[in-house]
């Protein structure tokens, strides 16, 4: 691989602390604190995404590379360090925060001059670690490494994952928080994203008024990575809010197009380019419903609950708009924008529901058979991603509960029978409202609803197998993620297995997943 491309602008413009102690501690009014990763003895690869690896200019894989993979034996030219940053987390303000897991080794540039930053998860504590030990276990590795890949395949903006290694070492973690923890096998993903910026980078700088290396900060994601902003003053800065208020509203949306349920939409874990970032206690949703939460730390209070995350990523962004005042001062243009956000949010949520639907456009008597669906789909248990293709292979001529049996997690009595049967009825109506074919309204659908999603208890199988030393569920699933609007494997197109409704791992995870 091109190692010798990664370089590391951003250690050269921003003020840090490069003495290179991991020990856990404060790091004030700086961006980054240079860290080596620990190093690891007996590594081994378990997958490599060679397709992304030639698109970000690191080229083809040899055997020698798996010391870059888990950050053995780097180069004079890979300067590593972690990002310092806040946030707040569960609605409270945390103060500085920080990569715990993540080492950057730098950004590399492809031929067609697009840069990607590039960082190991879980190669060893920094200072920003809190007391923990920056290790990762493998059921987090592959899930991480397993997710923002198919999230990258169902056209969803994220991070990616380059690689996933074993380090060939135990790690001590108690996965539900109870008490009891295991020695589990160590692993080391290799991420890529545009940039790792948060919204909690900005929120530092603007909370121990740094307000000089706030403005830094600020011009230098804007001249990287906004290049439709050309204003100049002040003007700069409002267009970079707004700009990033709706890239976060249009990733929501997405969420909500597939089922994903992030679990922990903390203002740290906020990307400023609108990507999703931070694969933890995340779930793609089973059945529907919109008070689902994967998370157990999120538990009574469902703050990051399926129905609540456009809600949520406005207070969010609230949060930035408070960190960010001290370069826009103007109140009523940050009250504008925010206030505007719920408006785009919902007009674009309900045209997207459109497409899911095959409706060609958007109605006004759409709201109330959107809340409708909404609480059919609740009181059916009816399966989010299922329902959707079964709809665009329903057949009015075929028995109706026959069709929708295997897509509910209850059995569909006569009663439900009939809610169903009168929702399909109303369907039907609304679907001759169109302007545009049935076949049509077909492939709107096809193009909208995946086929393939990965599953909680998939992954749950998956990790299980290669703590076995097998990866055939590995490479299934990475061929079916890779084709989400395919059924590639029909096996994997069906509804939760009953007999994984209860195992960790399946449904709930916690934060340490």
């Amino acid at each position: 691989m091109n190692i010798d491309k990664i370089e590391q602008p951003f250690i050269k413009i921003f003020p840090g602390d490069f003495s290179g102690n991991p020990m856990q501690r404060n790091t004030p009014k700086v961006l980054f604190a240079t860290i080596d990763p620990v190093g690891f003895d007996h590594p081994k690869l378990i997958a490599f995404n060679e397709t992304l690896s030639e698109e970000i200019g690191l080229g083809k894989f040899e055997e020698k590379d798996l010391d870059f993979l888990v950050g053995n034996n780097l180069p004079e030219n890979i300067k590593t360090y972690s990002t310092a940053y806040a946030g707040h987390q569960f609605g409270n303000w945390a103060g500085q925060l920080g990569d715990g897991r993540a080492i950057l080794a730098g950004e590399i540039t492809n031929n067609s001059g697009q840069k990607t930053e590039i960082q190991w998860k879980g190669a060893g504590a920094t200072p920003y670690s809190r007391h923990a030990d920056g290790r990762a276990v493998l059921r987090s590795s592959v899930r991480e490494y397993m997710m923002s890949e198919a999230m990258f395949h169902l056209n969803i903006p994220t991070t990616r994952a380059l690689s996933l290694a074993f380090t060939g070492e135990d790690v001590v973690r108690d996965m539900m928080y109870n008490g009891n923890p295991q020695n589990e096998q160590g692993a080391v993903v290799v991420r890529t994203a545009d940039s790792f910026l948060r919204f909690g980078h900005f929120e530092l700088m603007s909370a121990q008024g740094e307000y000089k290396t706030l403005q830094d900060l600020a011009d230098f994601t804007i001249k990287n990575y906004f290049k439709e902003i050309t204003s100049e003053g002040v003007q700069k800065y409002k267009d970079f809010f707004e700009n990033v208020s709706r890239r976060t509203a249009d990733l929501m949306v997405e969420w909500y197009r597939v089922g994903f349920v992030h679990g922990v939409m903390n203002t740290d874990n906020m990307s400023i380019l609108g990507l999703t970032i931070d694969y933890g206690p995340y779930s793609m949703m089973d059945e529907y419903n919109l008070n689902f939460t994967p998370n157990t730390t999120d538990l009574p209070g469902r703050r990051y609950a399926f129905g609540k995350q456009g809600q949520i990523s406005q207070w969010n962004l609230w949060q930035l708009a408070n960190a960010l005042h001290p370069l826009i001062q103007d109140e009523k243009f940050l009250e504008d924008v925010l206030n505007d956000y719920g408006s785009y949010f919902w007009e674009s949520h309900d045209k997207m529901l459109c497409k899911k639907f095959g409706f060609d456009r958007l109605l006004k008597s759409d709201e109330q058979f959107f809340t409708n669906w909404q609480g059919l789909m609740q009181e059916l248990q009816l399966d989010y991603t299922l329902f959707f293709n079964q709809l665009g292979k329903y057949d009015d001529q075929a028995d109706l509960k026959t069709q929708f049996e295997n897509v509910s997690y209850t059995f569909l009595d006569d009663e439900k029978s009939s809610k169903l049967e009168d929702f399909m009825t109303n369907y039907q109506l609304r679907l001759k409202e169109n302007e545009i074919s049935r076949e049509q309204s077909l492939d709107l659908m096809k193009k909208t609803n995946p086929m393939f999603i990965l599953r909680n208890y998939l992954l749950f199988q998956c990790i299980e197998e290669i703590n076995d030393g097998k990866i055939e569920m590995l490479e299934k699933l990475t061929k079916a993620l890779e084709n989400p609007y395919e059924e590639i494997y029909p096996e994997f197109s069906v509804k939760r297995p009953s007999n994984y409704d209860d195992i960790s791992g399946c449904s709930m995870l916690s934060c340490s997943s």
